[in-house]
């Protein structure tokens, strides 16, 4: 939008003129006084420096005269080496003096204060300077003479001193008169420029007023016949205003809405008072303070001529944004408006932004709605995808384990006990079973499931760096096992149409989750500090039911395999790694049902562990000499009485140092405890819950559970854990469970 002015600028040109030939005459005036204001600071500088000279000159006769009756004084008498120096000094001093005032160069004074003086200029000052320095010339080599020698106890001075301070009588009085010229010469010039700045300053004040009584009367009657357009131009915008169904105001640079806007912008933005106020203090309160920094951003970018509207229009924060209702107000009120922007020029400048406002919030919601079934829709597909392109077995038992695993963590919030011991326990235990779940989903790339799941254990890490816990905590993890469960009841009845040849899975659960009345208590009870009794070597052990063999065929195998496979490759790819998975014994060893689910839980955390924090990036083991494709192998051992899980990488090894750094780091020991612990106790450490060496967690990895749900699950089927690494070289887990 631009405003035209060629008419305003006609209209007002004679009188822009005139205010610069006005201002012009005032610069001018201005200039010249600067002007001779530095000549006269120039002449007062040179006159100071001339009589600072002359005393100078009087100083060294006085020093010399003093020095000449107290002949026979010893030499390094202080009051001899007080008057030799003050005489070497101004020496120096006239010296510097004489060069500048010829060069018009920087003099220190003795105080160390620095004084630009300017060059003399004049034939008759130049003539001056020049006498003054022949006579200098003649003197100063005789106090240079004496000077070299009256230290030294051994030379005798007096003839030089007494040449020197004949020689003084004489000069100085000629440096005197030479000075005397020089200061009456600059005085003369002084008095001459004075006389002209006064009448020129008389001459150019009386030019100014009269122009400005003359341009006054010209201006008053300008203004008046301004104010009668404007009046006109004034109801004419006003009418248009009352008239439009739109929001339209402007703003200046400082966010200021302008006097006018339209009648109905009051009602869309639900405030009576809207002109002259702030556009910032308007919507602070009523949208989120970083969409009201950014918008504030954005507008001064429209203000930036260098930047394009159409760009920057692209990036407006208050497009279809949500205004929430203002105080008092109901909140039905809230409301979404779409602000359109756009630049409003004065020939080529920016002069204003015109604001257009609308209530879309009708629009908005409709929006909203096809957005749900859109993403309801893209959930379905992506679980169709997942039913279509996996062995049936592997979606089946993924069910199953979900539903276990929603049932555990249910149980857990409905048992009793509000002490903070307890509640830590039901933390844990949640934790890792909300762990197991989403390492199962991301597996079979169920990123719905996922999603959930990364979110419920955000909340849950939140809680476990909260330190007092109350049953309150654990009510917002609700509404995420609600969400889990809907997922897998519908996964569980699209595998039921698509494939009816899939053994059936357990009923979805149609009982909604309940919380004991104890979570939802507060607790008040005081924090209990226990010690785990479980090792990295073994752990204890409790009684299970054993389960009968199954005999898997070489389809069965070869898609675990598969699985492992491509879950691997995600966890690789994201993680920027290169990682292949083999196995020789996977489909040879036939195991029972009871340890091939655990055994399937736990490799799933043992590979993710080993692609994060075991096999390094391509580029480092390049460095080290290795293949720049890591290796992990898995294998299942049937022996007498056990069967074997063997999880192998050749990854950088587990570091124990920088276990310790990162326990002392998050306070749990001090520098000193930490240096003290043993191998097997920062192993102990590595497989406590929320532990992690990794700084940031992300889907994969950093939260310190996986190998938490790895003892836990150790200790369940009453099994053994020993883990084996080098640094540099491997990590080896190996886990042995009863076959009874």
């Amino acid at each position: 939008m631009t405003i035209s002015t060629h008419n305003g600028n006609s209209r007002y040109r004679g009188l822009i003129l005139s205010i610069a030939a006005f201002l012009a005459l005032i610069g001018i005036l201005l200039a010249f006084t600067f002007y001779t204001s530095s000549v006269l600071e120039r002449n007062t500088t040179l006159v100071n420096i001339s009589n600072k000279t002359a005393n100078n000159a009087q100083a060294i006769i006085k020093d010399l005269f003093d020095l000449q009756g107290s002949v026979g004084e010893h030499i390094n008498s202080p009051h001899q080496k007080r008057v030799r120096e003050r005489l070497e000094n101004n020496t120096q001093g006239i010296d510097q003096l004489l060069a500048s005032m010829r060069e018009g160069s920087e003099y220190i004074d003795a105080s160390g204060n620095a004084h630009q003086i300017p060059s003399i200029k004049t034939a008759t000052e130049l003539a001056a300077l020049e006498g003054a320095q022949q006579d200098w010339s003649e003197l100063k080599p005789l106090i240079a003479k004496y000077l070299e020698g009256a230290g030294d106890i051994r030379v005798d001075s007096s003839d030089e001193l007494a040449l020197a301070y004949e020689q003084a009588k004489t000069s100085s009085l000629s440096m005197n008169d030479a000075l005397d010229q020089l200061t009456n010469e600059v005085y003369e010039e002084t008095e001459r420029q004075a006389t002209t700045i006064r009448l020129i300053q008389v001459l150019g004040v009386a030019a100014i007023f009269t122009y400005f009584l003359i341009f006054v009367f010209f201006f008053v009657r300008r203004l008046r016949e301004t104010d009668a357009e404007a009046f006109a131009a004034r109801r004419e915008t006003q009418e248009i205003m009352e008239t439009v169904s739109t929001g339209l105001f402007l703003l200046d640079k400082d966010l200021n809405i302008g006097q006018q806007h339209s009648k109905a912008l009051n009602g869309i933005i639900g405030s009576d008072q809207l002109s002259g106020e702030n556009f910032a203090n308007v919507l602070r309160g009523r949208i989120s303070d970083k969409d009201l920094k950014t918008t504030e951003q954005f507008i001064e970018q429209l203000y930036n001529p260098r930047v394009k509207e159409k760009l920057v229009n692209s990036l407006n924060p208050l497009h279809k944004v949500m205004l929430h209702n203002a105080s008092g107000s109901k909140a039905t009120d809230n409301r979404f408006l779409d602000f359109k922007f756009s630049r409003v020029y004065d020939d080529k400048d920016i002069a204003r932004i015109l604001v257009n406002v609308n209530d879309v919030s009708d629009a908005v919601y409709l929006e909203q709605r096809l957005e749900k079934e859109r993403s309801q829709n893209d959930m379905q597909i992506e679980m169709l995808t997942t039913i279509l392109n996996v062995n049936p077995k592997i979606i089946n038992e993924f069910i199953i384990n979900t539903q276990m695993h929603i049932e555990k963590m249910n149980n857990i919030l409905k048992n009793p006990g509000s002490s903070q011991y307890e509640l830590e326990g039901k933390l844990k235990a949640i934790y890792r079973e909300m762990h197991s779940l989403k390492g199962e989903a991301s597996a079979l790339k169920l990123h719905s499931f996922t999603k959930i799941a990364s979110d419920a254990e955000d909340k849950l890490h939140a809680l476990q760096n909260q330190g007092q816990l109350s049953g309150n905590d654990f009510l917002p993890l609700a509404v995420h096992l609600d969400d889990l469960l809907s997922l897998s009841n519908t996964i569980s009845t699209l595998g039921e149409r698509i494939n009816r040849s899939a053994p059936t899975t357990s009923k979805p659960a149609e009982e909604s989750l309940i919380l004991s009345d104890d979570i939802a208590k507060n607790s008040t009870s005081k924090t209990v500090m226990v010690e785990t009794s479980v090792s990295t070597d073994s752990v204890d052990s409790v009684d299970i039911d054993g389960g009968q063999d199954i005999d898997l065929d070489s389809d069965d195998d070869d898609s675990l395999l598969s699985f492992y496979e491509g879950f691997v490759k995600d966890i690789a790819e994201r993680q920027g790694k290169q990682v292949q998975v083999k196995s020789s014994t996977l489909t040879q060893v036939h195991i029972p049902e009871h340890v091939a689910k655990p055994f399937k839980e736990m490799s799933i955390q043992l590979l993710r562990n080993a692609v994060v924090h075991g096999i390094e990036a391509p580029s480092v083991r390049h460095l080290t000499g290795k293949a720049e494709v890591g290796t992990i192998d898995l294998e299942i051992q049937n022996n007498d009485s056990n069967f074997m899980l063997i999880v192998q990488d050749d990854g950088q090894g587990i570091d124990y140092d920088s276990i310790r750094t990162k326990l002392s780091t998050e306070g749990r020991f001090s520098i000193e405890e930490a240096n003290k612990l043993t191998k097997g106790q920062l192993l102990k450490q590595l497989f406590s819950s929320g532990f992690s060496t990794k700084d940031d967690a992300d889907e994969d990895g950093g939260r310190g559970v996986g190998l938490d749900i790895i003892k836990a699950k150790v200790k369940d089927y009453d099994g053994k854990l020993n883990v084996n690494s080098e640094l540099g070289q491997m990590t080896r887990f190996v886990i042995t469970l009863p076959k009874a």
